[in-house]
């Protein structure tokens, strides 16, 4: 069980996010405010296991049509989708590091903004 509550740092300011629900193999954690969330919740699918991380960012951004403006919200997320044998915890953390330091790689993120591929 993760402990309560969670950090998670954005544009390097921390976001504590106490548990707002623990249902099962899901958890939700939220900023006071409400602006971060982050999900974590494991699935179990013939003879696989899903585990997800998932962050979200709710904004005000301004419509580019009218003068308005509205709550959007982003979302980051991995998905370790594993079998229930075969790969230990050290071989998955390889990956994720790979993955995520691939993401941070400079220019990466442009990329995937401009819908590279």
């Amino acid at each position: 069980m993760f402990t309560d509550p969670q950090s998670v740092t954005v544009n390097a300011v921390a976001k504590s996010m106490p548990k707002i629900l623990s249902e099962g193999t899901k958890s939700v954690y939220r900023t006071s405010d409400g602006l971060f969330e982050m999900t974590v919740s494991h699935q179990l699918s013939r003879q696989r296991i899903r585990s997800l991380v998932k962050i979200s960012q709710r904004a005000i951004v301004p419509d580019p049509l009218t003068s308005a403006n509205d709550y959007e919200t982003l979302i980051a997320q991995i998905i370790i989708d594993r079998p229930e044998v075969g790969f230990d915890a050290t071989t998955i953390g390889y990956l994720i590091t790979g993955i995520t330091a691939w993401i941070n790689t400079a220019g990466v993120v442009g990329k995937l903004y401009g819908q590279e591929s």
